[in-house]
């Protein structure tokens, strides 16, 4: 490789890892807009429906928050595969909707308070609930695993069922779907999620009798490096927390 090559590789690679530092919370203020990135694919924090609307636990905190910060909500599409480049690349300023907190996310941008500590559970047909109980009783060839794309669901399946048949299934809304008319066996997801599918497609669908979540994970907002932002986000988010607001945008969501 040649020195000019060299260069700009190194170049290259410090930009992909660059913190992501876009609009500061005055430029938000001053623009009147608060761009909030959601996957809409991820109930019951953010869900597009078949008219293109997102609804959802997040679609109503980011109005809230937008309130508080004196602008308005735009929603930004996004995506788990694309979740980090979108931010760096000043798509978004905040995204919501479920992310987990992990080393390489924080490295890039800050994360809010924690919103709630969730973990990888796996959701079966209710004749299985007693059956996948364990990793070592998922990770076998006859064992059919569907995921989604791009986030910390294949991340946690690549590394734990290295044996299993696992299938990447690339809509996350539709993939309970697979599970329930058996076409795979189970998907493992955030605990919230194992609970809100279950009761769409209650007597179907069931929570897998596992003694305790196979791990565990804040899950957080997560924007672009701005010591203001971070500092509103986090005051308006603690209020929230504490009074409850949070949680009744989660139970409108689930019904």
């Amino acid at each position: 490789m040649g020195k000019r090559a060299t260069v700009l590789w190194v170049l290259v690679s410090l930009g992909a890892a660059a913190p992501a530092a876009a609009r500061p919370l005055a430029a938000i203020r001053q623009e009147g807009t608060l761009r909030v990135g959601l996957t809409g694919d991820y109930a019951p924090y953010s869900l597009r429906g078949p008219d293109g609307v997102v609804k959802g636990a997040d679609v109503i905190m980011a109005q809230d928050l937008a309130r508080t910060l004196g602008v308005t909500v735009e929603i930004v599409p996004t995506t788990w595969k694309t979740l980090k480049d979108d931010l760096v690349g000043d798509r978004y300023d905040v995204a919501m909707g479920g992310v987990s907190v992990t080393p390489d996310r924080a490295a890039v941008a800050d994360y809010s308070v924690p919103v709630m500590t969730d973990g990888k559970r796996p959701i079966v047909r209710c004749a299985d609930k007693e059956r996948y109980t364990s990793l070592q009783a998922i990770d076998r060839p006859e064992v059919r695993v569907v995921v989604n794309p791009g986030g910390t669901n294949q991340r946690f399946a690549d590394a734990n069922f290295p044996h299993a048949s696992l299938r990447v299934h690339p809509d996350n809304r539709t993939i309970f779907e697979e599970v329930a008319e058996g076409r795979a066996d189970l998907m493992v997801t955030d605990g919230a999620e194992v609970d809100y599918q279950s009761r769409r497609h209650a007597g179907v669908l069931c929570p897998a009798a596992v003694p305790d979540s196979f791990d565990h994970a804040d899950k957080a907002y997560w924007m672009t490096r701005d010591p203001a932002l971070k500092a509103a986000v986090d005051a308006w988010l603690t209020q929230a927390l504490r009074t409850g607001a949070y949680d009744r945008a989660l139970a409108a969501a689930a019904e």
